[in-house]
């Protein structure tokens, strides 16, 4: 189960136990805004993207699309979405359950300042229904990350 792999990693830094498990799927921003209680935009979404030698994530805000060119400028190729069939394969997360913690060796995640206006997120947490809630900060320390970057457009940062 995807969600152990999540836990496990998260059991590291003592906050497996903050795993929250909705009764209803989360498996897209909209459901889980809804499963949380929270706009959509605080949902942090993990996308799945073919990277030259690895698979890359990406975190973001709930609200953001990538921007194609500012991809392509930070990692020197197209944005390519890892195509579903092989997304857990790759990455060790089912879409839907998609997360930056306990993924396969060789991933690259990175975090979009997107996220950075917000007091607290909401990551997925490995499966379709579960989720953790944290600061930005809080998600740098307990991901094996590379670093915030930017990527995405449909947000503005604040003035």
């Amino acid at each position: 189960m995807s969600v152990e792999r999540a836990r496990g990693y998260l059991s590291r830094f003592g906050m497996d136990d903050k795993i929250i498990t909705f009764k209803e799927s989360s498996a897209t921003v909209e459901l889980a805004a809804k499963a949380a209680g929270t706009e959509p935009a605080r949902i942090a979404k993990t996308l799945s993207f073919t990277g030259k030698e690895n698979p890359i994530l990406i975190v973001t805000a709930g609200d953001t699309k990538i921007d194609n060119a500012k991809f392509k400028h930070f990692f020197g190729i197209k944005a390519h979405m890892i195509p579903f069939g092989e997304v857990e394969t790759l990455t060790g997360h089912a879409p839907g359950g998609v997360c930056p913690f306990g993924v396969k060796e060789g991933v690259k995640v990175y975090l979009d300042i997107s996220m950075k206006r917000f007091e607290t997120m909401f990551p997925a947490a490995g499966e379709e229904n579960n989720a953790i809630e944290l600061t930005p900060d809080e998600l740098e320390k307990y991901t094996d990350n590379e670093g915030w970057i930017d990527v995405c457009k449909g947000w503005q940062p604040e003035a």
